[in-house]
C-alpha cells in the first residue's frame, strides 16, 4: 500500500530551553500577538551565502545556507531563453521511483542521486561520468525496506574532499569526491526496523545532519548530527516524548509529555522530520520542520485531545548542542497528516518598517507562514491554496481557526477536507528572487475523505494511520476549488499571492535567477517564466516525474539542470527513463 504523507525524516532529542516558550500555551512560541500586517517590499539583503564559494557553484542544497534556490548569474535572460539547447544527457543506470534530488556542482564536477539512493558524479561541461556508486540495497519486492514514498532521494551534500548521502536503509555515508570510495559509514537507525531516508543531508560548520521517515511505521522522530571527517556522533535530537515512566531526556520533552495522552509512545508518536532542514550561521541555530503523527488520527494516538508537541512543527535547535530553542506549531494536535517538513528559507526583509529576520514555509496545510527566527515570533499566515475547508483562517495568536467539522474523530462522522495528506505543496522545494522580492511556490489543490477506524491495532511492518482509508463510498465528493496543479508567485511580506499560471501533472521545484527568469519542473516538462509577470518563454520536454533544477557556470557559460523521468519495471517508455538533463544557450555555435 502507498504512503500518502510522503517520506518522513527523523530529527532531533530537545534540548535546554535557552529562550522560554515553554511557558506559553502548547502550540505557542516566543512573543505574541504582532499583527500580521506587512510594509512595501525592500531589496532583500542576501543572507546565508556562505555556502557558494563564488557566484558560479551550486554547493548546497538550495545553494546558500538559507536555502533561497537564487543564483546571480544572469547569462540566461529574459532576453534570450528561447535559444536554450540541449547542451548534454546522462542516462541514470539505476531505473526507479521519481527523480527528486537536485544536483551540486563543486570545482567543475556535478554529484547527484537517483533511485535506490545510488550516488554519481560527472563533468559538468561535457556529462561524462567520473564515477557511480550503487550501495546494491535491494527492492522492498526484495527484502528492501519499506518506504513512505517510494525509493526516493533528494540529494548529497558536499563538504571538503567528500560526498554525503542519506541511504533508503537508514545509513548516513560519506564517499570520496574523487572516486566514490566509502570513506565512512554509520548506521542512523535501529538496523532492520522501519526508518527510512529520502531527505538530503545538510552540513554546516563541522557537522553532517540528517533525518529520517517512517512515522506512518511507527517510529519517533530524531535528527542527528555527525562530525563530518570520521562520522562520530555529536548529538541526537527527539521531536516527540517517549515512555514517561523511562524519565525524559531533557526539558524540552518533559514539557512536550504533558500535551499527549495515552500510551502513545507504544506507537512512536512520529514527528519524524524527512526532508526540511535549514542553517543559520549568525544565529547558529538549525531548523527543522516535523511530521505527522503516529497514527494520523489524534483520537488514537492521544486519547483526550492535546496539542502533541512537537508534531507539525517547526523547530530551532542549537547548532553546536541540538539543544532546543523555540518551536512553532503549524497544525496543534495534528489529525490530517499536514506535515511542516516541507520545505523551509530563510529571509530578512522589511516588515511594518522593520528589518525583520524570518523563516518562511508554505507546509502541507495550506498556510503560508512568515515567522521571527530568531525567538520564533508568529507575524503572519495565508492561504496560499484555493481549497483550505479544516480552518478558516489563523488567529493573531498564531493558531488554527478549524471548522466544526474537521475532527472527524470526536465528531464520529466522516469527511471531506481539503487538503488532503498530500497536501497543498509538498517536498518540491520554492524559491526566492532578490531582485523581486517573491517567493516562487509549486501548489496545489485537492481533498480527501478522512473517517477514523473503530478501533486501532498497532501492527509492525505495516502502515499504521488511523483513518479509513480511501473512504467515502456512497459520500459525494466535493468539486476542487481552482486548480489541481499550479504555481504561484507569492509575496512574503504582505502574504499574498502576486500572480499564478495554472499546469497539468505533477510539481517538481523551482529555481530563481538574476536573468529575471524562474523555472519550474511541471509534469513532463521544465518551463522558465518572466519573474515578474509570469509570462511562460521557453519550454523543454525531460519526462516525468521532474526533480528541482539548479544553475552554474564554468568557463563563462551558464547552464541549467534538471533530474527528469521516473520509469521503472520497465513499464513506461526509454524516452521517460530517467535523466539528467542540462541545457545552455548557443550549443548549435550560433
Amino acid at each position: 500500500m502507498k504512503c500518502l504523507s510522503c517520506d518522513a525524516i527523523v530529527l532531533a532529542v530537545f534540548g535546554i530551553v535557552l529562550v522560554s516558550p515553554l511557558a506559553l500555551p502548547p502550540g505557542l512560541s516566543g512573543m505574541q500577538d504582532l499583527p500580521a500586517q506587512s510594509s512595501a517590499h525592500v531589496p532583500l539583503s542576501p543572507p546565508m551565502d556562505a555556502a557558494p564559494a563564488s557566484d558560479d557553484e551550486w554547493r548546497g542544497h538550495g545553494r546558500d545556507l538559507g536555502e533561497q534556490r537564487y543564483s546571480p548569474l544572469d547569462q540566461i535572460s529574459t532576453i534570450n531563453v528561447d535559444r536554450l539547447g540541449i547542451a548534454w544527457t546522462y542516462d541514470i543506470p539505476r531505473r526507479g521511483a521519481r527523480l527528486e534530488a537536485t544536483p551540486i556542482v563543486v570545482d567543475g564536477v556535478m554529484y547527484a542521486t537517483g533511485p535506490m539512493s545510488t550516488v554519481f558524479a560527472l563533468d559538468a561541461i561535457t556529462g561524462r561520468e567520473l564515477w557511480y556508486w550503487d550501495p546494491g540495497i535491494p527492492a522492498e519486492q526484495a527484502g528492501g525496506p519499506r518506504a513512505c514514498c517510494g525509493d526516493v532521494n533528494r540529494g548529497v551534500a558536499v563538504h571538503g574532499d567528500k560526498v554525503f548521502v542519506g541511504l533508503l536503509d537508514g545509513r548516513l555515508v560519506a564517499l570520496s569526491r574523487e572516486n566514490g570510495r566509502v570513506v565512512w559509514s554509520v548506521q542512523t537507525t535501529p538496523a532492520g526496523e522501519d526508518y527510512s531516508i529520502t531527505g538530503a543531508p545538510r552540513v554546516f560548520r563541522d557537522k553532517v545532519v540528517i533525518g529520517n521517515g517512517g512515522a506512518e511505521y511507527g517510529v519517533r522522530g530524531y535528527v542527528t548530527a555527525y562530525h563530518v571527517e570520521d562520522g562520530e556522533q555529536l548529538w541526537r535530537t527527539y521531536t516527540v516524548p517517549g515512555n514517561p515512566e523511562d524519565g525524559f531526556e531533557t526539558q524540552a520533552m518533559e514539557v512536550a509529555a504533558e500535551t499527549w495522552n495515552g500510551r502513545w509512545w507504544e506507537i512512536g508518536g512520529g514527528g519524524t522530520v524527512w526532508d526540511a532542514m535549514v542553517y543559520d550561521d549568525d544565529l547558529d541555530l538549525l531548523y527543522i520542520g516535523t511530521g505527522n503523527g503516529s497514527p494520523w488520527n489524534r483520537d488514537h494516538r492521544s486519547p483526550g485531545g492535546g496539542d502533541n508537541l512537537y508534531l507539525s512543527s517547526i523547530v530551532a535547535l542549537d547548532g553546536d548542542t541540538g539543544e532546543y530553542r523555540w518551536h512553532y506549531q503549524t497544525t496543534p494536535g495534528d489529525d490530517w497528516d499536514y506535515t511542516a517538513t516541507q520545505p523551509l528559507m530563510l529571509l530578512d526583509i522589511k516588515i511594518e518598517g522593520e528589518m525583520r529576520e524570518v523563516i518562511v514555509q508554505a507546509p502541507k496545510n495550506g498556510f503560508f507562514y512568515v515567522i521571527d527566527r530568531v525567538n520564533g515570533e508568529f507575524i503572519s499566515a495565508e492561504a496560499f491554496a484555493d481549497d483550505v475547508t479544516w480552518a478558516s483562517g489563523i488567529d493573531d495568536s498564531g493558531r488554527p481557526i478549524e471548522t466544526p467539522e474537521a475532527r472527524y474523530g470526536q465528531t464520529g462522522q466522516g469527511v471531506y477536507l481539503a487538503p488532503g495528506p498530500t497536501g497543498a505543496h509538498n517536498w518540491p522545494p520554492m524559491a526566492f528572487n532578490r531582485q523581486t522580492g517573491l517567493v516562487y511556490l509549486p501548489a496545489k489543490n485537492n481533498n480527501y475523505f478522512y473517517a477514523m477506524t473503530e478501533g486501532f491495532d498497532y501492527t509492525k511492518g505495516a502502515w499504521n494511520t488511523g483513518t479509513v482509508l480511501r473512504g467515502g463510498q456512497g459520500v459525494i465528493r466535493p468539486q476542487i476549488q481552482g486548480p489541481r496543479t499550479f504555481f504561484l508567485a507569492w509575496d512574503p511580506v504582505e502574504n499574498h499571492e502576486v500572480w499564478r499560471v495554472e499546469s497539468q501533472g505533477q510539481n517538481g521545484g523551482a529555481l530563481s535567477t538574476a536573468g529575471n527568469l524562474v523555472f519550474w519542473g511541471s509534469g513532463d516538462r521544465m518551463i522558465a517564466f518572466d519573474a515578474n509577470s509570469g509570462q511562460e518563454i521557453w519550454a523543454a520536454e525531460v519526462g516525468r516525474g521532474t526533480g528541482s533544477p539548479m544553475t552554474y557556470a564554468i568557463n563563462g557559460r551558464q547552464y541549467i539542470t534538471i533530474l527528469g523521468g521516473r520509469a521503472t519495471r520497465g513499464d513506461r517508455p526509454d524516452a521517460d527513463a530517467p535523466t539528467v538533463w542540462t541545457f545552455s544557450l548557443d550549443v548549435s555555435g550560433n
